[in-house]
């Protein structure tokens, strides 16, 4: 299925002059690199993004705006490849990455993940090249009325690289399914690695109940990261204790605009204005990791609790 994602991809840059130019202008997207606590974190400056980052995901817009991923409502030049019959792989025309894919469901329901997760994980094993990615209604996802994931080309992260050599010890384990830890605070991660689809799916389980929804959600906060390599899959999941930092509404020369998602979390931070990323610092980045990751308490508590239900 690469393949045919990447024909696609060509065909989209062929006819379609909003993806095309957003592609192009890639080209011209600065980048650079701060140590965060010891752990390498890249800053990319992307204009583009805006629409993203910018996203006003309260109800009351959602309800008055048309859902940009219904089928319906795409732009006529955007066309996509059907994957197990219900979702549609698309051309993000608003990327990130040099390959950036949009995989919305065909239907309009909400953004969810525990009963998609092995969709996930069959969406990492067919596209090989890339690392797919879930952002949960209110942690980074534009359309939270509307279930998607995303993908981008391997390699961008610095966690794809990087993650074992920061993992602190072994949760405990479901079958052929290993849950790992990071060390790597303000970040709290969890890696799941597994030959086997569906322990790496009750492993998943288990830490979807053992985290904490908050009374105002309907699913706990989180990011999901899940990619297929060496004949096994590796998920990183990113519990959440806030959708976004305290900057993102400050005032003056005290606002960022930084919405953590998936990327972010995986070591790429976006900024759509110039000023923040020039003004941006390695502390910048903590503090916002802080505010919206677990702290190191609510962390520990948590892989308790999975320890507890593994037993």
């Amino acid at each position: 299925m690469n393949e045919q994602v990447n024909q696609l991809l060509k065909n989209q840059l062929e006819i379609w002059e909003t993806a095309r130019n957003n592609y192009n202008a890639l080209a011209g997207v600065r980048v650079k690199t701060l140590d965060v606590c010891g752990i390498s974190y890249k800053v990319q400056f992307n204009p583009a993004r805006i629409t993203s980052s910018g996203a006003k995901v309260d109800p009351k817009s959602i309800k008055e705006r048309k859902c940009f991923l219904c089928p319906a409502n795409l732009p006529d030049v955007q066309k996509g490849i059907v994957f197990k019959e219900h979702y549609n792989i698309l051309v993000n025309p608003f990327p990130i990455f040099p390959r950036h894919l949009t995989i919305p469901e065909m239907a309009h329901v909400d953004q969810r993940i525990a009963a998609r997760i092995g969709d996930m994980l069959d969406l990492a094993k067919a596209l090989t090249d890339f690392t797919i990615f879930y952002n949960g209604p209110k942690c980074g996802a534009s359309a939270p009325d509307h279930a998607h994931f995303q993908a981008g080309n391997k390699g961008f992260m610095p966690i794809e690289e990087d993650w074992s050599k920061q993992v602190g010890g072994q949760i405990g384990a479901y079958g052929k399914a290993t849950l790992s830890y990071l060390n790597d605070a303000p970040r709290a991660t969890l890696v799941i690695e597994s030959a086997q689809k569906e322990d790496a799916v009750k492993l998943f389980e288990i830490i979807y109940n053992s985290l904490t929804v908050k009374p105002e959600e309907a699913e706990p906060m989180m990011n999901v990261l899940a990619m297929y390599e060496a004949e096994k899959w590796v998920v990183f999941v990113f519990p959440r204790e806030k959708h976004r930092p305290s900057c993102y509404t400050a005032e003056g020369d005290a606002q960022l605009l930084s919405s953590p998602a998936s990327v972010d979390l995986g070591g790429v931070f976006i900024t759509p204005i110039e000023k923040d990323f020039n003004k941006i610092t390695a502390d910048d980045v903590a503090q916002i990791l802080s505010e919206v990751c677990l702290s190191t308490e609510d962390f520990t508590q948590l892989k308790e609790r999975i320890k507890e239900q593994l037993k």
